[in-house]
């Protein structure tokens, strides 16, 4: 599958976020790429809304502390890798994560190199606008065999 979409203003960027936290199963990964403010971890706060996360655990970007954890209907692993390198990560473990019990955010999956998860759907932000953005929605290896519906688009 491979999906454009324009986000003309916040709303739609929570819409799809939460839809995407709803469709989430166990072991899933989605990789977010985009420019620095392309709202990445904004994304990621609304994929936790429909995870359920708890509103009193404000999902934050992960860039100092590399990985956060939310527990909602499964858990959410939320990491940046904007300052590490493919060997750190893989002396990390950070590949224990995947495919596990929760669902697995990726921002800045580009340092993963050889480490890159076969099955994953690749989130692409960029700007339109100062206030919207263009979306595309790339899907590897199993999960172009999934049946992934958004309902508003």
């Amino acid at each position: 599958m491979a999906l454009e979409l324009s986000l003309n203003d916040l709303e739609q960027t929570k819409r799809l976020g939460v839809q995407l936290g709803e469709l989430a199963k166990p072991g899933d990964i989605y990789t977010l790429t985009g420019p620095l403010g392309a709202g990445k971890t904004t994304l990621t706060q609304y994929i936790g809304q429909g995870l359920g996360v708890p509103d009193e655990c404000y999902i934050t970007s992960p860039t100092f502390s590399l990985l956060h954890e939310y527990h909602g209907r499964i858990p959410l692993y939320h990491m940046d890798l904007y300052r590490l390198s493919s060997e750190e990560l893989y002396e990390l473990g950070f590949e224990d994560y995947f495919y596990g019990e929760g669902l697995t955010v990726i921002e800045w999956p580009d340092r993963l190199d050889e480490l890159m998860p076969e099955d994953r759907l690749e989130i692409i932000l960029d700007f339109s606008s100062e206030s919207s953005r263009t979306v595309f929605l790339v899907s590897h290896g199993d999960f172009k065999k999934r049946e992934f519906s958004l309902d508003f688009f």
